[in-house]
């Protein structure tokens, strides 16, 4: 009798241990970043997708690992707590210069032109551009962000911001491109285009939603992927690959917003 319950007992708790193991694994997945590769690869295949082309050899050769921005967790997280620290992860990106492009103000004559960036960030509401500038608030104390969505904003006021330096600029794809067409914003100094795939509160993000998915990749198509293949722009992807992807039309799951 002893015997049996004891050992009963030791199954158990072997069975306990494997679920606890099993566990700590997920944790530490979750933790893992997608390589460079793997985030281009699902890039390009969005490209490709949202544009119904597909690019040529030639052209994917163009392509290197080097182009792609990497962030410690957030690619593979499903938390979007990490913004507080996003500023931090991608000065890396700027060597040790990060302070005089990212942080000071004035402009440089034939170096530091009005209106051009350095980081570009791309979401898919207003709301969502505003979330990520939280992460850049140590950086823009003396050169303010510049806000480009227009949601309660008038083109005109923000031609008259990006008469002055701009290290860091937030927005959504439409606002973004008629700044870029009246000639507003440059993108001579840009560096980083930071693009925001979390999803929203209703579950949809920049590669989802609809009307803004086509305007980004338009965008994307016209402004920036001459200077991504060209190695001049990195693309950085801010947030859970898995949740960026389509799936049968239907919208990712819901993050709630800070």
């Amino acid at each position: 009798m002893g015997s049996g319950k004891e050992a009963t007992q030791n199954e158990q708790q072997r069975k306990r241990k494997r679920k606890e193991k099993g566990k700590v694994k997920g944790v530490k997945s979750k933790k893992n970043s997608a390589s460079a590769s793997e985030q281009l690869r699902f890039f390009v295949d969005e490209f490709q997708s949202a544009k119904g082309v597909k690019l040529s050899s030639l052209e994917l050769d163009s392509l290197k690992d080097s182009s792609i921005l990497t962030l410690p967790h957030s690619s593979v997280s499903d938390s979007d707590s990490d913004v507080k620290i996003l500023g931090n992860n991608i000065k890396a990106a700027f060597g040790a210069s990060w302070k005089q492009v990212l942080c000071e103000p004035g402009l440089v004559p034939d170096q530091v032109l009005p209106g051009s960036p350095a980081i570009l960030i791309v979401a898919s509401s207003a709301l969502r551009s505003l979330h990520l500038l939280r992460g850049f608030r140590s950086f823009t104390k003396e050169c303010h962000a510049a806000k480009l969505f227009s949601k309660h904003m008038k083109l005109e006021e923000q031609i008259s911001v990006l008469n002055n330096r701009v290290n860091i600029a937030s927005g959504t794809p439409s606002r973004i491109k008629k700044l870029i067409d009246t000639e507003a914003l440059s993108l001579s100094r840009l560096q980083v285009l930071l693009l925001d795939i979390h999803p929203d509160v209703k579950g949809y993000s920049l590669f989802t939603l609809p009307q803004v998915r086509d305007e980004f990749w338009d965008l994307f198509k016209n402004y920036f992927y001459q200077g991504m293949i060209q190695g001049h722009l990195r693309i950085c992807l801010y947030g859970p690959l898995q949740s960026a992807v389509r799936l049968k039309g239907k919208p990712a799951q819901p993050l709630p917003d800070e």
